[in-house]
């Protein structure tokens, strides 16, 4: 019986080849899509499940107020995991990072260096903690003396190959000199430690030894016991505060106190966050490399579910409006004695067999589409095709699919009546009109969601593009590792000035994109104490910085080289200002130290304030900043270029690097697409609903198109007689659109709400945010009509121009 069911179903799709195509070719866009998604969502909740013992490892954050700045760290001071180790019998074991930045590597007796972009100092016992084997050497060892390193395998085959690596010299940086104690695989993408190639000796790193409590520098990951619970612990871990960082807070301020530094409204709070959740539920300050969030997870999840739902209600809506056609099959079936439950198995065999043609369309696409949305979302997903558990979701998902867009459809063509069916009776209820029109909205309704929220996402970005950030990003090239001249940065810089196309260059570490961030607290001149502390971003410039970035000074003069007490000067920014309870011409002449716990205090003067500018991402406010001259600067080249052929001047730039720093590699970015890179996570949230709202308004648009087909054949006879009594072809094409409008309007006052109230919550993230116009949702408003009408409006024009004696014969 099966058998023949399948049979009967596949003939009934190849005789309407029109409906089996939009329903196919729905049903499988909205799947490739899901499962597109479904990966996506998949790879993001694995990140760092693969390190041994994941699931009881926990970094140690720290949240801090002092200065009048509050600093949400992932980072901790530098004696945590020992005294954490040491007083905590639910702590296994402890481990540090502590980033390095970008490192130039070149093996000894070789003058061509290799950039490596990540790396990091980190305790010896980092492969057992997190369970990574060495490809060669022995991981007991392999960190534990001063000036060694283990590379990644792609870092070692750079250099000499993986067989070769252990024992050979690596210069790093021109200066400091280390050996390959190991080699590990390149670590898994879906890891924190995927950007990583380089991992050195903490042994070798002198801070690392340093018993300072007050700077929290270090990324320190604790291992509990298996039968410690992390609830358990939190309280413990904040007696940390008493037991340590006090008393080493009073060796600069005598008569601070636990009750007199929480009544200044400072404190200092320890907490843990699970390796595992790190990537979707970490935003803070510093992370050893980019995040996502669960908010994103969320609104996949919602768009995956739409496109699955979408498809389903096309089916739905197409199979109940041709359901009329096969009303007196329905009748027949009934009359020679086929029950309710011999006709529901026969419909959804039919829906079934088009979910399963559904599905092998839908992976073709995917395959199809798959690099373009590993390069939409930065990705490097597969198809696991040769894993069982995948097939076994996939088909299980398609046979559920199948019976849920099957199921409505197949018991309402089941209840038709053989004697009414039969007679050609009570045909104007056999489409089910108002389910189906309540589909159409529906439809609609998420379609036009998608529109709005892409809207906002765009206009957001745009507003980071546009917002008067308090310095001028475009024209600015940012030349690397300029330590390489040596003692020739000065000359390197100066021979770049010469150039006709060069309109101002700087040094510096410091720069408003990611780059070096440095904090320290300091105290006006009397008032060294904790209740009167600014914490300060403190950047090293150089005496052309702010003329080369295009700030603004609103007070005071920038530094100059008249000026030789300019080595103790400070300029600051309209925050610090705010902190210091003090107007721009009052700030100047200030003094201001961060020496503590000495008894000769140096102290620096406020020569200047800057405009504010924004050097943190535009969700965070602005906080207090201060440039202080460096006199031997180096670093970062940042050169500002007169509008032009950019191409050509790097040439010659590059060309002058070649002269100063020979065989060192020339590694320059535009600072426009350097500060871009810290909203990389919106610029593909936004190209990912730009995607699928496409698709979402593509699978709508099939249903349409096929209910307009099936409403315009339904009508014909009415049509003709309209043309007959005179009705014009506007007329008529007006009259079958008008009802369609209806639905659609209907979905439009329905998701303009939902979409305004969704996109307020996302913008939240942001302290610098862009308000909703009413023009969003007019626009979107607009489109969602006018897909509409052109959808409904090529079918109602066809039908409108038939000849009138053709539809008059129609039965």
């Amino acid at each position: 019986m099966f058998k023949n069911n399948i049979k009967i179903a596949w003939r009934n799709l190849k005789k309407q080849p029109f409906f089996t195509f939009l329903n196919t070719f729905g049903l499988a866009i909205g799947m490739a899509g899901a499962l597109l998604i479904c990966l996506f969502i998949y790879d993001e909740l694995s990140y760092d499940k693969m390190f041994v013992d994941a699931e009881r490892i926990y970094r140690v954050d720290s949240d801090i107020k002092f200065g009048g700045a509050e600093i949400k760290a992932s980072e901790a001071a530098a004696p945590m995991a020992e005294a954490l180790q040491r007083d905590f019998p639910q702590v296994e074991s402890a481990i540090r990072f502590r980033d390095r930045g970008s490192l130039l590597l070149r093996k000894s007796g070789t003058e061509t260096n290799t950039k490596e972009l990540q790396v990091t100092f980190v305790d010896s016992t980092f492969f057992d903690f997190f369970g990574i084997n060495l490809l060669v050497g022995d991981s007991k060892t392999a960190l534990t003396q001063p000036n060694t390193l283990v590379l990644t395998k792609t870092a070692a085959e750079k250099h000499f190959g993986v067989k070769d690596a252990l024992g050979q010299r690596l210069l790093l940086n021109n200066t400091d000199t280390y050996t390959v104690t190991g080699v590990i695989d390149d670590l898994p993408r879906n890891s924190f430690l995927r950007d990583h190639s380089v991992f050195m000796a903490m042994s070798g790193f002198a801070d690392s030894q340093s018993p300072d409590w007050g700077s929290h520098n270090y990324f320190t990951f604790i291992k509990l016991i298996p039968s410690a619970n992390v609830a358990d612990f939190q309280a413990p871990l904040n007696t940390l505060f008493d037991t340590y960082l006090l008393p080493w807070a009073q060796n600069f301020f005598p008569g601070i106190t636990k009750e007199s530094f929480l009544a200044s409204g400072n404190y200092v709070n320890y907490h843990t966050m699970p390796l595992t959740d790190i990537h979707l539920h970490s935003s803070r300050q510093s992370e050893m490399s980019p995040n996502s969030t669960m908010q994103n997870v969320y609104i996949l999840s919602f768009i995956s579910l739409f496109l699955i739902v979408l498809a389903c209600v096309n089916f739905m809506n197409l199979s109940t409006a041709y359901s009329l056609k096969r009303a007196k099959e329905v009748g027949i079936r009934r009359t020679l004695g086929s029950n309710k439950i011999d006709l529901v198995r026969q419909f959804l065999i039919e829906s079934g067999l088009i979910s399963f043609i559904s599905l092998l369309v839908a992976l073709i696409i995917a395959i199809i589409i798959l690099p373009f949305f590993n390069d939409l979302a930065g990705k490097a997903i597969a198809i696991p095709f040769s894993n069982p558990i995948f097939w076994g979701i996939v088909l299980f998902a398609t046979v559920v699919l199948g019976i849920f867009s099957g199921s409505y459809p197949a018991f309402f063509m089941s209840r038709f009546m053989p004697v009414k069916t039969l007679k050609g009776g009570g045909q104007s209820d056999v489409g089910g009109g108002n389910v189906r029109n309540a589909l159409v909205v529906f439809q609609f309704a998420i379609s036009v969601f998608l529109i709005v929220s892409t809207i906002v996402v765009f206009q957001q970005l745009r507003f980071i593009q546009s917002k008067d950030l308090g310095f001028t990003k475009d024209q600015v090239v940012l030349i690397d590792d300029v330590f390489s001249a040596g003692s020739q940065v000065g000359a390197l810089k100066e021979e770049v000035l010469k150039l006709s196309q060069t309109k101002n260059a700087t040094l510096s570490f410091y720069f408003p994109t990611p780059s070096s961030r440095s904090n320290g607290s300091f105290f006006k001149e009397g008032s060294v104490d904790q209740e009167n502390a600014i914490q300060m971003q403190t950047w090293t410039v150089d005496h052309d910085y702010i003329g080369t970035m295009d700030m603004e000074l609103i007070a005071g003069r920038n530094f100059s080289k008249e000026f030789s007490t300019d080595s103790t000067a400070v300029i600051v920014n309209e925050a610090t200002l705010k902190i210091l309870g003090v107007g721009p011409e009052e700030a100047l002449g200030l003094k201001m130290t961060d020496d503590l716990g000495v008894e000769e205090l140096q102290f620096s003067t406020i020569i200047g304030v800057v405009k504010n500018f924004h050097y943190e991402s535009l969700r965070e406010n602005i906080g207090a900043l201060g440039l202080f001259l460096d006199r031997q600067p180096s670093g970062i080249l940042a050169v500002r270029l007169n509008a032009g052929d950019f191409s050509s001047t790097i040439a010659k730039i590059e060309g002058i690097w070649n002269r100063f720093a020979p065989g060192q590699p020339f590694s320059y970015r535009f600072m426009d697409d350097s500060f871009n890179t810290t909203y990389d996570a919106e610029q593909r949230l936004g190209k990912i609903f730009m995607v699928f709202t496409v698709l979402s308004i593509l699978i709508a648009c099939l249903g349409l198109f096929g209910l307009a087909a099936f409403n315009a054949q339904k009508r014909t006879k009415e049509i003709g007689i309209r043309k007959v009594l005179g009705a014009s072809v506007q007329q008529i094409t007006y009259r079958l659109t008008t009802d369609f409008l209806k639905m659609v309007g209907i979905s439009i006052l329905i998701s303009l709400p939902i979409g305004w109230f969704a996109m307020n919550k996302w913008l939240e993230d942001f302290s610098y945010r862009i308000e909703i116009g009413w023009w969003v949702f007019a626009l979107a408003a607009l489109l969602a009509i006018g897909v509409a009408v052109l959808t409904v409006g090529y079918q109602s024009i066809k039908a409108a121009v038939v000849n009138p004696i053709k539809s008059l014969r129609t039965e």
